[in-house]
């Protein structure tokens, strides 16, 4: 059974399949930020959610981390390691893209288990 949960104009915020749940593309709401400022944001977002769909940041599986500025990653790895313990570490990719949108600097996809 599937089953989806927080309707946007495009999309379902998250996804439900056998245990598994996947996340629609996280920003931060203020695009004013630097990129570890808006990672530390995303990552709140993403703690809200996971919370919504009964799951939590230990039963992360895998992230995408889309990032405009690879000049910048280390400050985003600061933020996403403030947030994660090292034993806690889903598996990850970061992947640089031209654009994001206006002032976006990162976007994060991720997966979690419900159990």
């Amino acid at each position: 059974m599937i089953n989806r949960h927080i309707r946007t104009k495009i999309m379902h915020r998250i996804v439900e399949h056998s245990g598994t749940i996947y996340f629609g593309g996280v920003t931060a709401d203020d695009s004013s930020l630097d990129m570890k400022g808006q990672t530390k944001q995303i990552c709140k977002k993403i703690d809200d959610l996971l919370a919504n769909a009964g799951s939590s940041k230990e039963k992360l599986l895998t992230a995408m981390i889309f990032i405009s500025d690879f000049s910048q990653k280390e400050r985003m790895n600061e933020a996403w390691l403030e947030w994660l313990s090292g034993d806690l570490l889903p598996t990850r990719a970061t992947i640089g893209v031209a654009d994001l949108g206006k002032d976006c600097l990162v976007e994060v996809i991720v997966s979690a288990a419900l159990s």
